[in-house]
């Protein structure tokens, strides 16, 4: 779904090739509260940050947590939704917030439902 996947820029029109790449804890990385997933989109390195505290509410309001494949598509689904709206390409860091996290966790796993299975991340990207 959102591993690796083709969008076009807003403004120029231009084919962005987005693919996963990585998942690091932020914590140690950049001493932030949060989940780092990284794109490179046409080979630029492009990174979505997950607030920790979205693992602790979807914990709470459905007593499941959210495993990596799954942080990769939220941010890819969110990557994917920011170009689409006309993302600031010199950015390499965005932040989502919880509501944005399970609102966009909700639509993945609702995607995942229709397609039978959760797709798995590529190894070595």
């Amino acid at each position: 779904m959102y591993e690796d996947f083709h969008v076009a820029d807003r403004w120029s029109g231009e084919d962005l090739h987005c693919r996963w790449k990585a998942i690091i804890v932020a914590i140690a990385t950049r001493h932030a509260d949060a989940v780092d997933v990284r794109f490179d989109v046409n080979g630029r390195p492009m990174w979505i940050a997950l607030p920790c505290q979205a693992w602790v509410e979807q914990k709470k309001r459905a007593g499941k947590v959210i495993t990596d494949q799954l942080a990769a598509q939220i941010a890819g689904r969110y990557l994917k939704q920011l170009i689409e709206e006309g993302f600031d390409s010199l950015r390499e860091v965005y932040t989502m917030s919880v509501a944005e996290v399970l609102e966009h966790l909700d639509a993945v796993v609702d995607q995942a439902k229709n397609l039978g299975e959760m797709p798995v991340l590529p190894a070595g990207a």
